[in-house]
């Protein structure tokens, strides 16, 4: 039997230094305020001359800069960063872009151009790639290996997650379409950017758009862009998430939310990597590497006619299963450590882990939120507690039901003996099956019927409760 290679994916060593230079001294206080916390340590400043300063006192991984930042514009402020450190990217943002000025910009040394009014879903993903690529690049400086699978947030050591790793090893180097599925908050996204990271696409950017999240009406421009005239509102070009993710790797999150009119236009673009701008007489053609995702099922929704079958068989090329936490229970101590180190790092508390019988009850717990609701668990904890254990009082309700029902169960048993000698004499062996028939229905009872964990509550293995239930005809029961 050959031995379990276990693959981590862990949180980064340190959270990125991001620097803003806006001259609107509110805008920037906004950018700083959505991106300042887990991920990013974030400083604003509202000049090129402060922000050349603040580089050369201060080590920085990633800049975003306005187009007209005083003194001189973005360009002379990306050549003077460039010649203090090469390997910072620099994403530019303007009001008034246009797709002449973003191509000169990243052919003079940019990383990317993103417009406003910001779209801070586009810009975290870009800010993720850029963080990434500043990482390669100083790797390669100093002949270190390149990190492999480095994505935050995700921890696994059981076996289901062991087989999605060797599969992500597997497809990752190709240019196969990928699709993710799985509940929500299992970690999709960050399985995406595990392939896009180890794939030769890595340079480039990974582009995300939530095809759930954005009104129908406005996702075939998001997806596609549209030419300046083509409907009321449209003063300019405006190139979409495909044509961002040229070159890249594009991955449409919730795709079995995307409207039936949609899926026309995108099967075309899985076809021949072409599509049209809205308002557009000419064809644009992209190399994109898509990953899609959804929490349906898409089998489902397409008897229901809500999905076509033909996109589905396109996207379907090398399907990846991520498992609900529920079976995965063996991560779970994993999880919280890695979820707390990052909350300990973020809010410099000294919280040293959980007691026992907080443990428990997580592990007692089905997680059908998944990863992200426990992350949400933690995080409140983390708010209520500042240093030592965190207990069970700091879990909120519905987590610790579990426990408390065996607590009833115990507490119920105890009552139901001593009721058991009121009467005198007692024919032992009766007494034993009736009790035993008690006891089992008022587990089932608690757990709606589901076996496994009625039989995790009586601290027994499934199929014994399975026995028990046949010996003493209980399963009738359920129907009464």
């Amino acid at each position: 039997m050959q031995a379990q290679t276990r693959v981590t994916f862990s949180m980064p060593h340190q959270i990125a230094r991001l620097l803003i230079a806006e001259q609107d001294e509110r805008l920037g206080g906004e950018l700083a305020r959505n991106l300042n916390g887990e991920e990013y340590i974030v400083r604003s400043v509202c000049s090129g001359l402060e922000l050349i300063d603040a580089l050369e006192k201060k080590a920085c991984d990633v800049v975003l800069c306005d187009l007209n930042v005083p003194p001189a514009g973005s360009l002379e402020v990306l050549q003077s960063i460039r010649r203090l450190d090469s390997t910072i990217p620099v994403i530019v943002f303007s009001e008034e872009p246009s797709i002449r000025t973003a191509v000169e910009l990243v052919r003079k040394g940019a990383f990317d151009f993103i417009e406003k009014p910001i779209n801070y879903e586009l810009l975290r993903s870009v800010l993720a790639n850029a963080v990434q690529k500043r990482g390669r690049e100083i790797a390669s400086l100093v002949g270190a290996p390149l990190p492999k699978f480095d994505v935050s947030h995700i921890v696994g050591d059981s076996e289901p997650m062991q087989r999605v790793f060797k599969m992500i090893e597997r497809v990752a180097p190709t240019d196969s379409t990928v699709l993710i599925l799985g509940e929500s908050g299992t970690g999709k996204e960050l399985i995406a950017k595990a392939i896009h990271s180890n794939s030769d696409r890595s340079d480039q950017n990974l582009i995300t758009i939530n095809c759930g999240a954005i009104p129908q009406e406005l996702l075939e421009s998001e997806l596609f862009g549209f030419e300046k005239g083509s409907f009321t509102g449209a003063h300019r070009t405006r190139i979409g998430r495909f044509e961002m993710a040229n070159r890249g790797t594009i991955f449409l999150d919730e795709i079995g939310d995307m409207p039936l009119a949609l899926q026309v236009k995108m099967l075309r673009v899985l076809q021949e990597k072409k599509f049209e701008r809205i308002g557009a007489s000419e064809s644009v053609s992209v190399d994109v590497r898509i990953i899609a995702a959804t929490h349906r099922d898409l089998s489902a929704s397409i008897r229901e006619k809500t999905f076509r079958e033909d996109l589905y068989y396109r996207l379907n090329v090398f399907p990846i299963v991520l498992p609900p936490l529920r079976r995965r229970k063996s991560d779970i101590p994993l999880l919280t450590e890695a979820i707390l180190e990052r909350f300990r790092r973020v809010r410099n508390h000294k919280i040293s882990g959980f007691t026992e019988e907080t443990m428990e009850a997580i592990l007692e717990y089905d997680w059908p939120g998944n990863v992200r609701e426990l992350e949400n668990v933690i995080e409140r904890a983390t708010i209520l507690k500042d240093e030592g254990l965190i207990e069970l009082e700091d879990l909120p309700d519905n987590v610790c039901e579990g426990l408390v029902s065996q607590d009833r169960i115990q507490t119920d048993i105890n009552c139901d003996l001593r009721d058991f000698f009121q009467e005198g004499e007692v024919n032992f062996s009766t007494a034993v099956t009736d009790f035993e028939r008690q006891l089992i229905l008022e587990a089932l009872d608690r757990t709606n019927w589901v076996k496994n964990r009625a039989a995790k509550m009586l601290n027994m293995k499934r199929t014994t409760l399975v026995e028990k239930m046949k010996r003493i005809d209980l399963e009738k029961e359920r129907y009464r």
